[in-house]
C-alpha cells in the first residue's frame, strides 16, 4: 500500500517564483518516490497556477482550507467549488492552526460535508492541546472526531483522511514516538467504527507534528499509520527530498 505525505506548505514561501522552485524539487522528489502520493497544499494564491502547469501524475492538490459555503459575502475566503476549480482534489480541514484562530468543531463539520459535495477528498485534523495521565486527551479527540465527522453518511467514510496532529508536538524538538501514535491510532479506528460500523475499518490515519526526514520512516513503520502530514520540512528542498528518500 502506498504511503501519502501531505506537504502543507502553509503560508510559504513569500514569491511565485520560490514557490515554482520549491514546487519542482518537490517534483523530482515524488518522481523518485513510486510507493508514495505526494499531495501538495501551496497557499491558495498559487494553486492554480501550479496545478494547471502541472502534467504529470505522482502529485496531487489541496487546499489550506475552504469555506463551507459555496458563495456568498466571505471576504478573503475561498469557496470548495473554487478550490476543485483550481483543481485541488483534497482540502485540509481544522488544521490546528484555523482551530487557534477561531473554527470550531461546528465549523469542521460543515466544511467537510461541503467538500465531499463538491467532491474532494476531506483531511479532516484532529489533536489535542495538551496530554495529562488521566487520559483526558482521549476524550478530546474523540469529541473533535464524533463532531467532524457528524455530516457525513456511511457510505463517504472511506473518502476521507483523518490526521492526527497533537497540538503540544507542533513545532517540538521531536514528534511523539511511534508506540504512542500507534495507541492513538486504535483508538481513533475504534472511534470511527463505534459510529461508522464495519464501513470506517479502512479508515486512512495520518500523523502531523514535527515530522522531518529523521523520524518519517519509523513513524510509518511502527505508528500505525498510513501517511504523514508535514509542516516546516516540505517548505524546505532539501529535508522534503530527504524526507520522501528515506521513506520509499
Amino acid at each position: 500500500m502506498k504511503s501519502i505525505v501531505v506537504a502543507n506548505w502553509k503560508m510559504n514561501p513569500a514569491t511565485w517564483r520560490d514557490a515554482k522552485r520549491l514546487f519542482d524539487a518537490t517534483r523530482k522528489a515524488a518522481d523518485g518516490a513510486k510507493q508514495t502520493t505526494v499531495i501538495v497544499a501551496p497557499p491558495a494564491i498559487y494553486l492554480r497556477d501550479l496545478a494547471q502547469a502541472y502534467k504529470g501524475r505522482r502529485i496531487s492538490f489541496a487546499a489550506q482550507s475552504t469555506h463551507f459555503e459555496q458563495s456568498g459575502s466571505h471576504t478573503g475566503e475561498i469557496s470548495p467549488a473554487q478550490a476543485r476549480d483550481s483543481k485541488a482534489s483534497y482540502v485540509i480541514v481544522g488544521h490546528a492552526e484555523r482551530r487557534a484562530a477561531g473554527e470550531s468543531d461546528e465549523d469542521t463539520a460543515k466544511k467537510v460535508a461541503a467538500v465531499l459535495a463538491e467532491r474532494m477528498i476531506p483531511i479532516l485534523c484532529i489533536g489535542e492541546k495538551s496530554r495529562s495521565p488521566s487520559g483526558e486527551h482521549f476524550t478530546f479527540v474523540r469529541e473533535q472526531l464524533v463532531a467532524g465527522l457528524k455530516n457525513v453518511p456511511e457510505q463517504k467514510i472511506s473518502k476521507i483522511l483523518l490526521a492526527y496532529e497533537p497540538v503540544w508536538a507542533i513545532g517540538a524538538a521531536k514528534p511523539m514516538s511511534p508506540a504512542d501514535m500507534h495507541e492513538m491510532a486504535i483508538f481513533i479506528r475504534k472511534t470511527v467504527v463505534e459510529k461508522f460500523g464495519a464501513a470506517a475499518m479502512n479508515v486512512k490515519i495520518l500523523y502531523g507534528g514535527s515530522i522531518d526526514e529523521n523520524n518519517a520512516e519509523d513513524m510509518l513503520r511502527n505508528g500505525d499509520v498510513n501517511g504523514l502530514l508535514v509542516g516546516r520540512a516540505s517548505t524546505e528542498a532539501s529535508r522534503f527530498t530527504a524526507l520522501v528518500s528515506a521513506i520509499a
